[in-house]
């Protein structure tokens, strides 16, 4: 994510009718609007292996899974992200063309650029949605996949899975092998350095 700088704040309304004409996607926190940057083909493959597997698994069921091109926001107010992949079953968000508000399921593919916001700001602003039930970051340099899960208390739990597991997303009532998430992805090079 990259600041657009010497910007007065935005307002919610100014934002979304600012971005429709803008070439790239912003996302929007607290009145400031951060540009979307490319992520790696890893980061592709794995969200477009994810995708696809749900799709297929949800075919028929009333849920629609959306990519990084689905704005979701947190409230009318924002904030407004672009998660890689998500699923609502809300009826209203099935009928949406500009902005999802219901999502059940959300994911997030990591990379060292984005995994601090990911973890930290992101997930304490999606933890705000009452229809959210798992909130999943893969990782991209390995396969490392952490799924937090919100227990019938309402406290969130962490789910860890790792080479030769079987992932579960009760969200959407979906299991399947991690390598299902990483078939055809080369792995990024750690920078030891």
């Amino acid at each position: 994510m990259i600041a657009i700088p010497e910007r007065p704040p935005f307002a919610p309304e100014e934002y979304l009718e600012w971005e429709e004409k803008q070439p790239l996607k912003y996302e929007y926190i607290d009145g400031q609007v951060f540009a979307m940057t490319g992520g790696s083909i890893p980061h592709n493959d794995i969200a477009v292996n994810l995708t696809t597997a749900l799709k297929n698994h949800l075919r028929g069921r009333g849920c629609k899974v959306s990519m990084a091109d689905a704005k979701l926001g947190i409230s009318e107010a924002g904030p407004f992200f672009y998660p890689d992949v998500m699923v609502t079953c809300d009826e209203t968000d099935r009928r949406a063309t500009k902005v999802l508000y219901h999502p059940r399921l959300i994911v997030e593919v990591i990379s060292p650029k984005t995994e601090a916001v990911d973890r930290g700001r992101k997930f304490q602003n999606y933890r705000r949605i009452s229809s959210l039930k798992e909130y999943v970051l893969i990782d991209t340099k390995r396969a490392i996949v952490e799924c937090f899960r919100l227990n019938e208390s309402g406290i969130w739990e962490l789910y860890n899975y790792g080479e030769g597991d079987e992932i579960q997303l009760t969200s959407v009532d979906f299991s399947f092998p991690i390598d299902l998430l990483y078939e055809d992805v080369i792995f990024e090079e750690t920078d030891t350095n």
